[in-house]
């Protein structure tokens, strides 16, 4: 005959490392109460149930509605390793939606992790990078790191930290000098940067080369380029195995001798050969880039007497679907074609 009996043990799909998660709307709220906890196992473990639901940007909305992010501010100084590694992890992972990163801008989130920037814990630094690196797609937020005044810090970071990281903070750093470079130019990042693209590291140096785009893009970054001696390398890495790199390279180039004394310093440094070669290049954004940059040279006289021969690849390019490559040749022509 069947007996009533509860078993001693947990079903095999409990996780005994994660809270019990409430049903339906009561979930979240339940977990905020428990990351404020006194108990550092309560704690823990409403991290580890919180990390799973933030993948699902409904949480997210629902969470920052009721105040998570100001529980998980204050976890961030908490004294337990595990504690601030798992709120980092559902900062980054909260990060990856939009309404999260918005959440972060009105809750004041990016200044509070920045207070983990000398963290002596490698994970829970990734966590943080990874979430700067999500909030710096969105304009704002960009604009939010600038004005919090982060970006000395971690051009200083982007010297000291270990490869993985290195990666996240160049990924960073593109957009946010996009909106302003001035404080990176005055903290030395260009010979920081120099340095990176000599990297043997293929995602370092086109990283690298990308954030030189966007600090490229001011004079004084453009001047701080030449003063520096970056053109060489850059011309050097038109050469590189990899298409990204040779793309963002071009890209470099084609802002920094927008002026005369960039000009001649990629002439010297015979940057129109290897420019001509990406023009046959399979990927369009590196015909695109290249075009761009011989048209620059093209506009001082030795620049453009040694493309007058050339005109003829520039023509093949005119035909392109690419609309863009298409217009760039154009104005390729003109510049090369024209006569004093």
């Amino acid at each position: 005959m069947a007996r009533a009996q509860i078993s001693m043990y947990l079903p095999p799909d409990i996780n005994p490392t994660q809270a019990p998660v409430a049903y339906g709307c009561r979930a979240l709220p339940k977990l905020n109460r428990e990351l404020q906890s006194e108990d550092l196992l309560t704690r823990q473990k409403a991290l580890v149930a919180l990390c799973d639901l933030m993948h699902d940007p409904e949480y997210v909305f629902e969470a920052i509605h009721i105040g998570c992010l100001e529980s998980l501010k204050a976890l961030i100084k908490d004294s337990d390793d595990v504690v601030r590694i798992k709120t980092t992890e559902v900062l980054y992972i909260m990060a990856t939606h939009n309404v999260g990163r918005n959440g972060f801008l009105e809750c004041g989130v990016i200044l509070a992790l920045s207070s983990l920037l000398n963290e002596p814990h490698h994970i829970c630094r990734r966590n943080l990078h990874q979430a700067y690196k999500h909030l710096a797609e969105l304009p704002a937020g960009a604009q939010g790191i600038v004005r919090s005044g982060l970006i000395p810090a971690l051009v200083w970071k982007m010297q000291r930290e270990e490869e993985d990281i290195q990666e996240l903070i160049l990924d960073t750093l593109a957009p946010c000098l996009q909106v302003d470079a001035t404080e990176a130019l005055s903290s030395r990042a260009v010979p920081f940067l120099k340095q990176k693209l000599l990297s043997a590291n293929k995602d370092i140096r086109s990283k690298a080369a990308r954030v030189l785009i966007a600090i490229s893009i001011p004079l004084e970054g453009k001047n701080q380029v030449c003063q520096y001696d970056v053109i060489p390398i850059l011309v050097h890495l038109l050469r590189d195995k990899d298409t990204e790199v040779q793309a963002n390279a071009a890209g470099a180039l084609m802002y920094t001798v927008v002026t005369t004394e960039g000009k001649y310093a990629a002439l010297d440094a015979e940057a129109i050969p290897p420019l001509m070669q990406l023009l046959s290049s399979a990927k369009s954004k590196v015909r695109l880039n290249a075009t761009k940059a011989l048209t620059m040279l093209a506009e001082a006289p030795e620049g453009r007497a040694y493309l007058q021969s050339h005109v003829h690849v520039f023509r093949v390019l005119e035909a392109e679907q690419n609309e863009a490559i298409k217009r760039a040749a154009q104005i390729a022509i003109k510049v090369i074609e024209w006569k004093p």
